[in-house]
């Protein structure tokens, strides 16, 4: 093989491992949950249906109806499962208002939360529990209060990223960072034992499962919803 020859062949083997390696790094495509218009990508927890007496498209957000049907005041979960996962959304509450990001849900249980760890959505001035840190906006509810928390007031709205990649779980309310927990690690072990969430032997303990919006009865309202694996 002559010189030139050698120097072709090595430059397009490095091309195609160049291009191969930026191809297996990329992260994956977003899956659209909600962008205004449709709710195909939900349904109400342990229905086949949307609940649509309890929640509606409102201005290109995803809105609950308070004061509605009792028969429709239930939780919304995604059609599909996920497991290690990123999602975005953003949200905003009604003075008072109180709801929750819950992941890693299965419908094995009577409610999302008995198995699924929660990302509280509150108006922390007016609602009691925005005086509890361990359930104000961002906190892995009940059980880890956030940091270095910077919260929109009622009327704007929050932007969440919720993180959870093979155990590793983060909260990010607003650009930052306010949650940091191991699904299968100690500290949380022992901080389930002193809470309600003990009495629900598979809470937290999910590798795969819905992502849900709570109804709580107030008005809390949705967007920008969407979610890709890692």
């Amino acid at each position: 093989m002559t010189r030139t020859c050698k120097v072709l062949t090595f430059c397009a083997i490095f091309s195609f491992l160049t291009f191969n390696a930026g191809a297996l790094m990329a992260k994956p495509k977003w899956q659209v949950l909600f962008a205004g218009k449709s709710t195909d990508a939900w349904r109400g927890f342990r229905r086949d249906s949307f609940p649509s007496k309890c929640w509606a498209i409102d201005k290109g957000s995803l809105k609950t109806i308070a004061g509605c049907d009792e028969a429709d005041r239930i939780d919304l979960i995604t059609k599909d499962k996920y497991q290690n996962f990123e999602l975005e959304l953003e949200w905003k509450v009604a003075p008072g208002g109180n709801s929750g990001i819950i992941y890693l849900v299965s419908e094995d249980f009577d409610q999302t939360w008995n198995t699924g760890p929660e990302m509280q959505v509150l108006d922390d001035a007016q609602h009691r529990d925005g005086k509890e840190p361990k359930t104000s906006a961002g906190a892995l509810y009940g059980l880890i209060a956030p940091v270095n928390k910077v919260l929109q007031p009622v009327g704007r709205w929050n932007k969440v990223r919720i993180i959870v990649n093979n155990g590793h779980v983060e909260h990010w309310l607003n650009g930052r960072k306010v949650v940091d927990y191991e699904l299968r690690g100690d500290q949380l072990k022992h901080l389930v034992a002193e809470t309600k969430f003990k009495d629900f032997p598979r809470f937290a303990e999910n590798r795969e499962g819905h992502v849900s919006l709570q109804y709580h009865g107030d008005e809390v309202w949705y967007r920008k919803i969407r979610i890709r694996s890692l």
